[in-house]
């Protein structure tokens, strides 16, 4: 049986038709869906390039093959490519098969439409909060009120809806957007083929992935010098990532003698924008902008420069980067948004949008160098439950269960919907 999956991620389509992604979404990642199913059809925009960038991996092979969808960005370009976009969506709906919609998304609300008209299933994984996208200071957009109720509302009745629902978090967004279905993990379950098609199974895996090489063979020591490296990871694209409360936290620092030098790692729209608040807050030299880091191995290294990570986001869903900096054995401070609450203790956390908390946090954590040594110990020992091993098997649990619905439901169905175009 074939999968369909549908995100909001962008491909880059080379001349020889080659797709390419950076590593965290490249090959790899798809191969996870094929421990279950025969082949993978990814429904998400295609950027058109000459040439793959640096570092990038190639995503498709003989079983996973890439639909591109137009590519746009933002609300207005999304409205000029409305039409296009709904007819090609649309005409990915398979005849047979399973589909799996990544969400929030907007490309999967113009999926859904599809899918409810010709009464096609489907199963969801839910890796972002549209209510804390949209949160107030979060997006500036003058219908983001609008916005915030409109898509929250979309993906609970979406969760509803779905013949099973897997979440990146164990809590947070399941309180949220609960799924209409009998509560236990798939994991837990041996269900009759007949039974199957009532049940609707409820899980929680990361979509992240630690490999045995990512985590760091032991804790670290700290040493208290008087100055600081702090370590922060995320798109510039939008404010999300708070990088502007680090900046003021920064200042703060300063002020108070408390010396950092603080390495932003990630690029987008904002980053002059970034650059300008610190030069005004004469902490331009303390800030260091490296734009994009190649996953892996880069990161790995920057993240073992560090003294300190911090993630001050207004939004998250499970964060990747926090993640992967526990596995580094940094400690690490965040905002008690998303999925964060199940990473860090309450004591490594701040309410986002909150300079001054996140500066006395981070120096009354830097200053404890035997803190600093119990955290590198226990994040490295939390992030160990990301590893492959460890998840593996109650994700193909959740792909088996809707493999199992799917053959029932094709069965008496005959299959339906449309077919791929080229």
């Amino acid at each position: 049986m074939d999968v369909t999956i549908s995100l909001d991620n962008r491909y880059h389509v080379s001349p020889d038709g080659k797709v390419w992604s950076q590593a965290g979404m490249a090959r790899s990642f798809w191969e996870r869906y094929l421990d279950v199913f025969d082949n993978v059809h990814i429904l998400a925009r295609g950027v058109y390039v000459s040439a793959p960038k640096e570092d990038w991996q190639e995503v498709t092979g003989p079983n996973i093959r890439l639909h591109p969808l137009p590519n746009f960005v933002g609300p207005k370009e999304y409205l000029k490519q409305y039409n296009q976009l709904k007819a090609t969506i649309h005409a990915a709906v398979p005849r047979q098969g399973a589909v799996i919609m990544r969400v929030g998304s907007q490309i999967a609300n113009l999926f859904e439409d599809r899918l409810n008209k010709v009464k096609y299933p489907f199963g969801l994984e839910v890796i972002g909060d549209p209510y804390e996208v949209f949160a107030p200071g979060v997006v500036d957009h003058p219908l983001r009120t609008l916005f915030r109720w409109h898509f929250s509302r979309r993906l609970k009745k979406q969760c509803e809806r779905a013949i099973g629902v897997a979440y990146v978090t164990r809590h947070s967004l399941q309180k949220r957007y609960p799924s209409k279905k009998h509560e236990a993990s798939v994991s837990d379950v041996d269900l009759s083929s007949e039974a199957i098609r009532y049940f609707r199974p409820s899980t929680h895996f990361s979509t992240i992935e630690l490999e045995a090489s990512s985590i760091r063979e032991h804790g670290r020591v700290f040493v208290n010098e008087g100055r600081f490296r702090v370590i922060t990871v995320g798109s510039l694209a939008q404010m999300y990532k708070g990088i502007d409360v680090l900046i003021q936290a920064t200042a703060l620092c300063q002020q108070a003698n408390f010396q950092l030098e603080v390495f932003v790692a990630g690029e987008g729209i904002y980053k002059n924008h970034l650059q300008r608040l610190a030069e005004s807050l004469g902490v331009s030299n303390h800030i260091h902008f490296l734009g994009q880091v190649t996953p892996g191995k880069k990161i790995r290294e920057l993240l073992d420069s560090g003294d300190l990570f911090v993630l001050p986001s207004r939004t998250e869903g499970l964060p990747r980067a926090l993640i992967e900096a526990m596995a580094r054995a940094l400690p690490c401070i965040g905002s008690s948004v998303g999925g964060i609450p199940e990473l860090l203790n309450e004591s490594e956390m701040v309410k986002p949008g909150d300079p001054g908390a996140l500066a006395r946090k981070m120096q009354e954590v830097l200053a404890n160098s035997s803190r600093m040594d119990a955290l590198s110990k226990q994040n490295r020992v939390c992030a160990m439950d990301y590893m492959d091993s460890v998840l593996r098997a109650r994700r193909r649990n959740f792909y088996g269960h809707i493999k199992s619905y799917m053959n029932s439901f094709d069965s008496q169905n005959n299959g339906i919907g449309g077919t791929y175009q080229s």
